[in-house]
């Protein structure tokens, strides 16, 4: 099974960046969107022989994230079923047979740390009902989840510490989320590869010199650690400033 998730920095652009080429050439089981700006019917997005679900934020061109699927699930939850989280179109999760597909877009920190108090108690949420759905079957999670885990996932980790997205907080809170049960999918495979990245800035040619980060994540419970066949980084793959990744499944 190949499953992909790719924050696209607003669909409608990325549409017009080659999008539609890569996901029919990946012919993905599950293809994960996050960042996707738009509201459903802002846009036909055509994706044949899949079933849509979008999650939008109420705030138009912000945040948002959808799932194309081959495969019916057997339910769909948008968002936490927390008023104050569920404003933003930042989580999807879709029930089938043997496992949950949960899709994120984890709030960003903003420039000075203006969110960083918000998003530790987003943490504990979003931690939460992972847990919650990984007593019942098992998970996959996927996303942007704005964060560089470990000092090997960006490029330049002494000058970014405490940088949003690199703060001693929020790489703890991915080390408990990773303690409660589940595998980076990608580090397990790869423990020691370097310059594995997956998000540039679009400042100082940064992905043409590779100064990139690592914040977009397949993660699986634990117990499904074995079928773990492959983690890909599909840094080639332009469009957005983040790369598309994958998990292959078997």
């Amino acid at each position: 099974m190949k499953l992909i998730s790719w924050n696209v920095n607003g669909l409608r652009a990325c549409i017009g960046k080659g999008f539609y080429d890569f996901f029919q050439q990946e012919d993905a089981d599950i293809f994960c969107l996050g960042e996707t700006k738009m509201q459903p019917d802002q846009a036909v997005i055509e994706t044949p022989g899949y079933h849509q679900y979008w999650n939008s934020a109420v705030k138009k061109g912000y945040s948002g994230v959808a799932i194309f699927t081959k495969k019916e699930p057997l339910s769909v939850q948008y968002g936490l079923g927390i008023e104050e989280h569920d404003q933003e179109g930042r989580v999807i999760t879709l029930e089938f047979e043997d496992f949950w597909m949960v899709t994120v877009y984890t709030p960003n920190s903003k420039d000075g740390l203006l969110r960083l108090d918000y998003r530790m108690v987003w943490e504990d949420a979003f931690r939460s009902h992972l847990k919650k759905l990984d007593e019942r079957k098992p998970v996959i999670v996927c996303g942007d989840m704005n964060v560089a885990h470990q000092e090997i996932d960006l490029k330049n980790p002494k000058t970014n510490h405490k940088n949003p997205g690199f703060t001693d907080e929020e790489r703890a809170k991915m080390t408990e989320l990773l303690a409660s049960g589940f595998t980076d999918s990608f580090r397990a495979l790869y423990p020691d590869k370097t310059d594995a990245y997956s998000w540039w800035s679009y400042r100082a040619r940064a992905r043409e010199k590779n100064v990139g980060w690592r914040i977009d994540y397949f993660l699986v419970s634990d117990r499904l650690k074995e079928n773990i066949d492959d983690a890909l980084i599909y840094a080639d793959i332009l469009g957005s400033d983040h790369c598309p990744v994958g998990l292959i499944l078997k």
